[in-house]
């Protein structure tokens, strides 16, 4: 469902990202792991069409984004919580989507439910804390009930309790048969619920596999050193 083959990104002089090739398969979640500046960002945004590749390809559901026909039905995307309108109310935003993507309207407040915002849908979202803001970029991103979800930093901001329902969702989302590339600078935050890592770092894929392929003993110790 979604094929990285020898994607790279130049900016100048500058390799942001340097021949990446990995595959995240229908019924897995894939952790895309790496410090801050390692590529993952430019590389999900690759993706997601929203930029586009100085070298390779990156395809979800076998075609480059920009040619899905109905993208927000087949992919739920979360890059960035912050960059929600502040003016609207938290059931605004989503309803707004839900009418472009031509949803049943009951749609918004099954998911307002969902992901814990029911009680506080009528408020701005420039009132929301930055777990709030996160819970309804999650939310927006499984509006359309899409197969494939990519997810940037999914848990920033989010308290314990709220990192466990994350992971809880997108295990389930996985278990029915979809897709999920979660990114994350944090070996803890996905480590538990993925059943793929690909490490990267200074834009380059060092070390990718199963837990038990990449050693479960030496995991932590993998990561810091190969990110270091």
């Amino acid at each position: 469902m979604i094929d990285v083959h020898e994607l790279t990104k130049r900016y100048g002089d500058r390799l942001a990202v340097d021949d990446l090739t990995f595959r995240c398969e229908p019924g897995t979640v894939t952790g895309f792991l790496g410090p801050n500046g390692a590529g993952k960002s430019t590389t999900l945004r690759m993706l997601c069409g929203l930029g586009s590749p100085t070298a390779g390809a990156a395809l979800v559901c076998g075609v480059p984004y920009r040619e899905l026909p109905h993208p927000g039905r087949r992919v739920g995307v979360l890059l960035d919580a912050s960059a929600q309108h502040g003016g609207r109310t938290g059931r605004e935003v989503l309803s707004l989507s839900a009418a472009v993507l031509r949803l049943d309207a009951g749609r918004v407040d099954d998911l307002l439910d969902e992901v814990g915002l029911a009680d506080s849908a009528g408020r701005r979202v420039r009132s929301y804390s930055l777990g709030m803001r996160q819970r309804l970029g999650i939310a927006h991103a499984l509006l359309g009930d899409p197969e494939v979800l990519i997810l940037d930093e999914p848990a920033n901001g989010l308290d314990p309790e709220g990192i466990w329902w994350m992971r809880r969702l997108v295990r389930s989302h996985a278990d029915r048969g979809g897709t999920v590339l979660l990114s994350s600078h944090l070996l803890g935050e996905v480590d538990r619920v993925a059943d793929r890592l690909v490490i990267v770092a200074r834009g380059r894929i060092v070390a990718q596999g199963t837990r038990n392929e990449l050693g479960p003993d030496d995991l932590e110790a993998l990561f810091l050193r190969v990110t270091a």
